[in-house]
Order: structure tokens, then sequence, then C-alpha cells
């Protein structure tokens, strides 16, 4: 076989298997590219927790949604960066339904005993008011209306009168036992 024939024949294998090589390349990469997206499992803003009576109830143990029945924009955003500042986990912001009148702030929940209520009672004030409904936001639910500008000197925990359960920061839970640590 001439040289020159010799010399083609190397130059038709080299480009034969780069096209082999590129052809591979593209199916990978289309492969990649059209396969669906892996989901993470979506974490919780809060898990219950169930807290034993004449056990102190921290900050960090409690999750707050806030939500908004003033003209202001943006107060709801602004008061839970209060709360985490504070120390509370951050739940859901939202505007309150319509029609709500809130002129300063109330705390909506079910269990106006409960100790994580207290303790976030005692960040809002004296004016605040705690009003037995249901917000479906997660944690403890405040309702801010135009009067309200920033949170009271709370108390830096509050001890439970009773067995009661709470809405904490996944964070703060045992993942096997939902305990509180």
């Amino acid at each position: 076989m001439p040289a020159f024939a010799l010399a083609r024949f190397r130059t038709a294998i080299t480009l034969g298997v780069l096209a082999l090589l590129l052809l591979l390349g593209v199916a990978w990469g289309w492969g990649a590219v059209t396969e669906p997206f892996t989901t993470s499992e979506e974490v919780p803003v809060c898990r219950p927790t169930d807290i034993p009576a004449e056990t102190k109830v921290y900050p960090d143990q409690v999750t707050v949604s806030v939500a908004n029945a003033g003209t202001r924009e943006g107060l709801a955003g602004r008061t839970m960066q209060l709360f985490t500042e504070g120390g509370f986990g951050q739940g859901g912001i939202s505007n309150a339904p319509d029609g709500t009148d809130v002129p300063f702030a109330e705390i909506w929940t079910d269990d106006p005993d409960n100790p994580a209520v207290r303790l976030v009672k005692s960040y809002l004030g004296k004016r605040a008011k705690v009003v037995r409904t249901e917000s479906g936001l997660p944690g403890v639910n405040v309702i801010v209306g135009d009067d309200f500008v920033e949170l009271a000197q709370g108390r830096k925990a509050v001890q439970s009168d009773q067995d009661s359960e709470i809405c904490s920061p996944p964070a703060e839970a045992d993942a096997d036992t939902g305990v509180v640590e």
C-alpha cells in the first residue's frame, strides 16, 4: 500500500472515531438535558412538638406566621423580620383575608393558653389581642394592622402550665421523637 493511501486511510479512521465520539457525546448530553429534575422532599416550615407541663418554651422553639391586615405594603414581611431577629422560626407571610379589621395586632389561635401563643403575645405588647379563630398559616398566627410598628421587649421564655403541642422549626425538633433539644 503506498504511503499516500495509508495516510488517507489513517485520516478516515481518525475522522470516523471522532465522529463516533461526537455522536456519543451528543446522545449523552441530550439524555442529561431531557432527564427530569430530581425533586427534593419539601421541608415543612414547622413540625408539631409535644411540650410537657412545667417545661419552658423559648423563641427558637416557636414558628411564627404573619399576615398583613393593614394598608402598608410589606408590613407582614417587616414584622416577620423582627420576629426572626428575636429568635423565632419563620413561618408563612401573607395578607389577611379581605375584610379583616385589625388596627394593631392579633394572634389567631384555637388554643389561647398555649405557651407558644403566650410567648409571642409578650412580644406584641398589651395592645395585642388573642382571638380564638383559625388562619390556616403554620405556627403562631400574628395578624398586624397599620398601627403596629415594632415588637415589645418580650419574655425570654414561658413555662407551659399543662401538656401542650407547639409548632417548632424543623431544625429544632429531633427527627425521631419530635422532642425539642
